[in-house]
This record gives structure tokens, C-alpha cells and sequence, in this order.
């Protein structure tokens, strides 16, 4: 039996808060599971071996020193980068090895990059328009009407991201914290499965950093959200389960208690003796 068969049971997952029209099931297993993953460029083994599974709902934070294969787990997980070896699927029906990166989207993964891309002339209110889950061919995106239930969902965006009171104002005047928020509502309009966020408080001031906190672990239960983040700090503030890479595979797991007591997360990656 695989591991994958091991895992496919129904206590690993929140089911109930799987939404009914979605194509994702999650009812044999976790909503993302990685098996026996690796990856090499030119000779540098980016990924090795790497095993990695994560439930409907969950926060889940990657930690790791640079080169840990962070950044490349990523990309691999939305179709940027192709493994040599393993398997990705999300639920248990899609293989996320035969999809491109579009249609990886539309399934229901966001991803968020460490330096926010938004839509600096638009208003708050437009780049959350923009993003929204919708039909963007020509013709549909000329004729298309803002519905009331549109206009709800941007309501309840900003809400979520503390951006209501400057939802005309234009993007371009935001600080780099409201960026980063804009920026997690724009895939939100997505109504993504799961959210992969890289680095998301770096540039930002302490009470950003607690507002960004709050932000993150809202969203635990709706969607599955996976963190990579450096400062410590932060995670500690908002970790559930943390996995920790070291040379492309996972090092240990566990509560933040657990791994950074741990005597080979201590050596490798704290920079200290065990």
C-alpha cells in the first residue's frame, strides 16, 4: 500500500468546509499531497525526496535557510517547475503533473509572491473587481455587469483585508503592508482551495506584521493556506503545524515548540550547536 492509500482516510480532512460546486475532492485524503519529489538544475539537487501532505483548511507554515528548496516546492506545485521524479496531486483525482500552469489556477491554487503586483493607477475597489472569478474572455469581459452578489463578495474582500475605508482611493497610495493585504484579497476574489503565500511580512512594520497575522489565521478553515516565512517571530504568531526543509527535503514537523527544539532544526538551521 502507498502512502497515499495510508493517508486516504476521511479523519485527515474537514470536509464540510469543502464547497459543494467544487472539483476538488477531498474525501480519500488531503487536499495536497507531494510523494517522493525530486528536482535537480545542472547537477544541484534542488529538491530530494521530498514528502509533504496538506489538509482541507489547514495553516501550514514552511520554514527552512535559504536554498532549503522553498521557493522551488512552490513552483512546482503550481507548474512552473517539472519534477524528474514523484507525485503532486491535489484531492484525489487531479494530477498536478499532467496540467499547466493556468489551468492549476483555475482548480483553486493562489499563490502570492514576496513583492506585491497590483494595479497601482486602479482603485482598491478595481483591482478586487479585476481579480474576480469570472468568465475573462473578450466578449464576456465587454458585456459584463456588476451583480449585487459581485459587489457583496468585494465587500466582504475588503472587510477581510481592513481595506474598506480606502476602497476608491488609488492602489499606487497604499503602504507596502496594504499592498501585500490587496494583493491576498485579489486572490481571494479567486475563491482559491488553497493560498501559498511567500514571505509576506518582509518590508513590514510591526503592527502590519500583527495585522497580516490576523489576516492569515481568518482564513485557516476556509481555505488551506501554506506559509514560507523567515522571521520567526511571525510564525510563532501564526503557526498550527510547521515544516521545516533542509537540502530539498523535510527536516522535521511539528508545533513551533516541537521543531525549534529540535536538535537537527537547531544545528542546521539556527546556526547553533545541538
Amino acid at each position: 500500500m502507498s502512502m497515499f492509500e495510508q493517508l486516504a482516510n476521511r479523519d485527515r480532512v474537514f470536509e464540510f468546509l469543502a464547497p459543494a460546486a467544487s472539483p476538488v475532492d477531498v474525501r480519500h485524503g488531503p487536499i495536497l499531497y507531494l510523494e517522493d519529489v525530486n528536482v535537480s538544475f545542472d547537477g544541484f539537487k534542488a529538491i530530494n525526496n521530498l514528502n509533504l501532505t496538506i489538509d482541507d483548511g489547514e495553516l501550514r507554515c514552511i520554514i527552512g535557510p535559504n536554498g532549503a528548496g522553498k521557493t522551488t516546492m512552490m513552483d512546482i506545485i503550481t507548474g512552473k517547475t517539472r519534477p524528474d521524479t514523484g507525485s503532486v496531486w491535489f484531492g484525489s483525482r487531479h494530477n498536478l503533473l499532467t496540467m499547466n500552469e493556468p489551468d492549476i489556477a483555475s482548480l483553486g491554487i493562489g499563490r502570492k509572491f514576496q513583492k506585491p503586483t497590483v494595479f497601482e493607477a486602479l482603485t482598491v475597489f478595481e483591482n478586487l473587481e479585476l481579480a474576480m472569478a469570472a468568465d475573462k474572455r473578450i466578449f464576456p469581459t465587454l458585456t459584463a455587469i456588476m451583480k449585487p452578489e459581485y459587489r457583496d463578495r468585494i465587500d466582504e474582500v475588503l472587510d477581510m483585508i481592513k481595506l474598506k475605508t480606502l476602497r476608491d482611493k488609488p492602489a499606487g497610495i497604499l503602504s507596502h503592508g496594504q499592498k501585500q493585504w490587496l494583493e491576498i484579497g485579489m486572490l481571494l476574489m479567486q475563491k482559491p482551495r488553497l493560498l501559498l503565500v511567500d514571505e509576506p511580512v518582509a518590508g513590514m512594520t510591526e503592527q502590519e506584521m500583527e495585522r497580516t497575522a490576523e489576516l492569515l489565521t481568518s482564513l485557516a478553515g476556509k481555505q488551506s493556506v501554506v506559509v514560507v516565512e523567515h522571521d520567526m517571530g511571525f510564525v510563532r504568531s501564526i503557526a498550527r503545524q510547521v515544516t521545516v526543509l533542509h537540502q530539498g527535503s523535510v527536516l522535521a514537523e511539528g508545533t513551533m515548540d516541537q521543531v525549534s527544539n529540535d536538535p537537527e532544526v537547531i544545528k542546521v538551521y539556527l546556526g547553533e550547536e545541538a
